[in-house]
């Protein structure tokens, strides 16, 4: 691995634990043992790094996602859209430092500003959407899922999944314990 990896895994750790603006370049430099120096040398500034790992989040997330979509074969609609949501919830969970970062409020708040790292949230989310938006058009024409705007329950159900995973990476409450009943839950929206 090169030094501008272990600084883009260091800080993607370090934004993700205590924070973007909690961390500072001295942070990733002990981290990394990398002179600020070095890291002046990979990137321009701090600001630079959060976009350079947003951008490989998105990357990484869009990958996983297309890679289980090839390797699925759904007899109905509504059982892909189930494999869709049970996948998110694997893949938050396999990259848990990842999406804690995620949710915290500076990715945010820096897409208000900077349009590539509005273009790297946007897709993340827009990839789990499109997944399950797809699936529910399936489940729509073979019966499975019933006749619901497709776009607005992709939104909703995205909406209770990135709650109860964000409880869960933020220890608020032992959300996992509940995941059979999400997705319970998820199916009784689905289901006619």
């Amino acid at each position: 691995m090169s030094k501008r990896d272990d600084i883009l895994d260091a800080a993607t750790h370090l934004f993700a634990v205590k924070g973007y603006q909690d961390t500072s370049i001295a942070d990733i430099s002990r981290a990394t043992g990398a002179a600020d120096g070095t890291i002046f040398y990979h990137f321009k500034n701090k600001e630079e790094i959060l976009v350079i790992i947003l951008r490989r989040i998105k990357e990484r997330i869009l990958a996983e996602f297309r890679d289980n979509a090839a390797k699925g074969r759904f007899a109905t609609g509504l059982e892909r859209a189930e494999n869709v949501i049970r996948f998110y919830l694997a893949l938050t969970a396999a990259m848990e430092t990842e999406f804690m970062l995620l949710f915290r409020n500076y990715p945010y708040q820096l897409a208000n500003i900077n349009e590539e790292a509005r273009s790297d949230l946007e897709a993340v989310y827009t990839c789990f959407l499109d997944f399950l938006t797809e699936a529910i058009v399936l489940g729509k024409a073979d019966g499975s899922i019933d006749d619901l705007p497709e776009d607005k329950v992709a939104l909703v159900i995205f909406g209770m999944l990135s709650s109860m995973v964000r409880f869960r990476i933020f220890n608020l409450f032992p959300a996992a314990a509940v995941y059979p009943e999400l997705l319970l839950s998820c199916r009784k929206i689905l289901s006619k």
